[in-house]
């Protein structure tokens, strides 16, 4: 890792953007089943929705203003050796912080997110007189937005977590703390197992867990024994087995069989936008969603380095790969002892948990149940992440101090 990180701008050449005209002015469009009894959502995008949202993206939505506005943002690119992988052409968002007691905040992104969602968050993470400060490194995952592909088997959830620890050690932050959700979920924990003297704190907006076992956590596990659901964790859990009965059909495809859906993604922009669509529809809390966040969201997805194919295969990979550290995949929503823990609840989540099932997760500092927001909490409510994040690393918090030699502000 010898290069220097090098300020990187977006530059989509103007021959993509004749490819995607192309694409899109030939566009067809499936036949819609209608029914009064029924929403239209319920069979996935509505065709409507998509025709209109064709349309648009054809003849009004102008790329060349999104790039400019995300241009804005102070963007780099970095090289990272991979074991068994070679080097990588890294993306990244990296607004660093006046303060020196900025506290280093590693933010992952998930599917079908992007670097884009840290946005929000930026202005809001400088800190103040009251308030921590932070230095925010939000990278494009490998396989997504502008970071490289991978084509070579078995790049899986310990390979993003190298990736993404590598880069905070390449920019200087030998200790720091994470942000995320969905795949973000998945990959700060996996970082909190492999470099638990890096990581020294985590905070989850997508929670997955099991009831907690007396072996792990015998206090969790008793107030798991003892005390009701709230009416919180009850409709949540409602829309937890909602989402496994009508929505989780992408995730067992993506899963199994990615190179397939993969070839329409990669090939139709007219399937990548229903198929993303849905997901910013209903994963979010009646999120009012405009044309033009919608297309930039998925634009990101069409111009990608990889393409959009490729963004898909960390299911199949994750699913099929071998241990980490002894775990399983899928034992990373279990005990973890490492690293201190918060967690944000949101109501619209895909997955909605009860509060003593998060406490298992770890050694769990904070839990907070907040009153709105979906999947993409950082998109949809960044003042709920902001203020979780505060909460932490204040001088009251549970995490002040959490990195060594920062006071937290």
């Amino acid at each position: 890792m010898t290069d220097q990180p090098k300020p990187y701008k977006i530059s989509v050449p103007d021959e993509g953007l004749q490819d995607l005209q192309q694409r899109l002015a030939l566009s067809k469009f499936a036949t819609q089943l209608e029914s009064s009894e029924q929403d239209p959502w319920d069979f996935g995008t509505p065709v409507k929705e998509v025709q209109r949202l064709i349309e648009y993206w054809k003849d009004g939505f102008d790329w060349r203003k999104a790039e400019a506005k995300l241009n804005e943002l102070p963007q780099y690119q970095t090289q990272i050796e991979v074991d068994g992988f070679g080097t990588l052409d890294i993306h990244y968002i990296h607004q660093i912080n006046t303060n020196k007691n900025a506290i280093p905040l590693l933010f992952s992104h998930g599917w079908p997110g992007s670097f884009i969602e840290v946005t929000k968050l930026l202005p809001m993470l400088k800190g103040g007189d009251d308030s921590p400060a932070f230095h925010v490194v939000a990278p494009s995952l490998p396989n997504f937005g502008f970071s490289s592909g991978v084509t070579r088997r078995g790049f899986c959830l310990a390979q993003y977590a190298e990736v993404l620890h590598k880069l905070m050690i390449k920019l200087g932050y030998d200790q720091y703390v994470t942000q995320g959700g969905d795949w973000g979920f998945w990959i700060t924990r996996t970082i909190g197992l492999l470099y638990p003297e890096h990581c020294q704190a985590s905070h989850i907006n997508m929670v997955l867990a099991l009831p907690p076992k007396f072996t792990d956590n015998p206090w969790a596990a008793l107030q798991h024994a003892l005390m009701p659901y709230n009416d919180r964790e009850k409709t949540g859990l409602e829309r937890s087995e909602w989402f496994k009965r009508e929505g989780f059909g992408y995730n067992q495809l993506q899963s199994t069989k990615p190179q397939t859906i993969g070839a329409a993604l990669e090939d139709s922009p007219v399937a990548l936008l229903a198929w993303i669509y849905e997901k910013l529809h209903d994963w979010t809390d009646s999120y009012p969603w405009t044309d033009d966040e919608i297309l930039t969201w998925i634009s990101i997805y069409w111009f990608s380095a990889a393409g959009p194919a490729a963004s898909v295969r960390i299911y199949y990979e994750t699913v099929h790969a071998g241990m980490i550290k002894g775990k399983s995949y899928r034992q990373l929503a279990a005990y973890i002892p490492s690293v201190k823990l918060a967690v944000a609840h949101l109501p619209r989540e895909i997955s909605i948990i009860p509060c003593s099932w998060a406490a298992g997760l770890g050694p769990v500092v904070q839990q907070k149940e907040h009153t709105r927001g979906g999947h993409f909490a950082a998109w949809e409510v960044p003042e709920f992440i902001v203020q979780d994040l505060q909460a932490m690393y204040s001088k009251n918090g549970p995490c002040y101090g959490a990195v060594s030699g920062k006071d937290g502000y």
